[in-house]
């Protein structure tokens, strides 16, 4: 079916009408990604960016995102500063496949693919849209719904490459999977818009980690989707660690759809970038299943960090488990908007969701929302959040065995960080975690007392 453009884009949506005009003339093969790319514009061209009048989005505004002139970003022609950055990666030492994407593009020179079982495919997505066109068409498209989300619709649109990985049923990958995105963008609206599939088949397991980073310190805008479906009785874990540059705009969607019996944890770190959003949205489309969502947030200067999150309880007897934790300093603001849906036919559902956020600085704030939307009878749900400083009854009873104000302060503050770091399963991924957030905490000057 042919999809028309709208004559009356929203206000901000015209430059990227004419953009999509020269850009349909590049495009390459197959034919039926073009279809779905022209609903993702005629869906942008109708939403527009939200504005803080938007209900989910009125703690965060994205004018100044809006202003920047949005130039495709080109591909690297010297590897010598993502090369660098790839060398100090938390995750530089970790075995397995590791795919490189250089301003979006894949670059091979630094990618590597290591042995995997038989069938895995672990591939830039614009490689297998060659090679399994007819495969990618039956999944790409169909979790990250564009209904609502702007952004995620401009990523169908505009998207060039990605993370393609395809675990079949009953294959199991032991050794991490990443996925890495380094921005060496230099100019201010250099946009990068990857995409990427995951599709891990029934009883299949495996790790996958997502990560962006960054080079340069430019305003450059980073719109990643990000689509996961896991079979029945899979194991999945996915990891998204955020480092992007200090000026940089950082927006993502996580969309996910789970199968009978899964288990799947999805855990979002977020350290960069001026301002970022992440969009967690999952689909409990299987009795059974358990779904974990974490999240941490260290923000500084005057950094947001936003995540929104909805989690759909479609079946019956399935679990869900929410902890986000965030600790501001300075002038930053964290935002959790956390959504727990039950539908009438999800009996037995388990569904638990916490927000906690610690203030390092008198001028940090924190909003939060978590809101539970429930239309079954037999259900256990739960929710909270907190929003403070630093405990002083808990420092003084460390003080009281014998620690000093400062030594307490970092223990509280690092226990605090690590009750999300703690729920990653793959242990090597974990203590990579550790010592990251350890090293970045360690450097704040609030640890040693205001």
């Amino acid at each position: 079916m042919t999809q028309t453009l709208p004559t009356a884009p929203h206000k901000g949506a015209e430059p990227f009408l004419e953009k999509f005009r020269r850009f349909e003339l590049e495009l390459q093969p197959p034919a039926w990604l073009l279809p779905l790319r022209k609903a993702g514009l005629a869906r942008f061209a109708e939403l527009g960016f939200p504005t803080v009048h938007d209900e989910d989005w009125r703690f965060t505004n994205v004018a100044p995102l809006a202003k920047l002139p949005f130039k495709p970003a080109v591909a690297s022609v010297d590897d010598t500063a993502a090369k660098a950055i790839l060398e100090k990666h938390i995750f530089a030492i970790l075995p397995g496949s590791k795919l490189v994407f250089v301003n979006g593009h894949f670059n091979a020179a630094l990618s590597s693919v290591g042995r995997l079982p038989d069938g895995v495919k672990v591939a830039s997505l614009a490689a297998a849209l060659a090679t399994d066109s007819a495969f990618i068409e039956q999944q790409l498209g169909r979790s990250a719904l564009t209904d609502d989300n702007s952004f995620a619709a401009l990523n169908q649109a505009f998207f060039l490459d990605g993370g393609f990985v395809h675990i079949p049923a009953g294959k199991v990958v032991e050794e991490p999977i990443q996925l890495i995105f380094v921005s060496t963008a230099k100019h201010h609206g250099d946009t990068i818009q990857p995409r990427n599939l995951i599709l891990a088949g029934a009883g299949s397991r495996a790790t996958v980690i997502e990560s962006y980073l960054a080079a340069d310190p430019a305003a450059y805008f980073t719109n990643a989707v990000t689509e996961i479906v896991a079979g029945d009785n899979a194991a999945l874990e996915h990891v998204k660690f955020q480092d992007e540059a200090l000026d940089a705009f950082h927006l993502a969607t996580i969309a996910a759809r789970l199968g009978r019996t899964s288990n799947t944890s999805i855990h979002s770190f977020a350290l960069g970038a001026k301002l970022s959003r992440t969009n967690i949205r999952t689909r409990l489309a299987g009795e059974g299943l358990e779904c974990i969502l974490n999240g941490l947030y260290l923000t500084r200067g005057e950094q947001l960090a936003d995540h929104h999150m909805i989690v759909e309880h479609a079946q019956p007897h399935c679990a869900s488990h929410e902890y986000f934790n965030g600790i501001l300093d300075d002038k930053s603001k964290g935002v959790f908007h956390g959504r727990i849906y039950v539908h009438p036919v999800a009996q037995k559902t388990d569904a638990k969701q916490t927000n906690k956020n610690l203030l390092l600085s008198d001028d940090a704030t924190a909003d939060t929302k978590p809101q539970l939307e429930i239309y079954a009878d037999d259900v256990k749900c739960t929710h909270g959040a907190t929003v403070g400083q630093l405990n002083d009854e808990s420092i003084f009873y460390l003080r009281s065995r014998g620690l000093g104000k400062d030594t307490a302060r970092r223990m509280l503050i690092h226990a605090f960080a690590g009750e999300i770091i703690a729920r990653v399963k793959h242990e090597a991924v974990r203590e990579q975690l550790d010592k990251v957030i350890w090293d970045r905490l360690e450097a704040n000057p609030h640890l040693q007392g205001k």
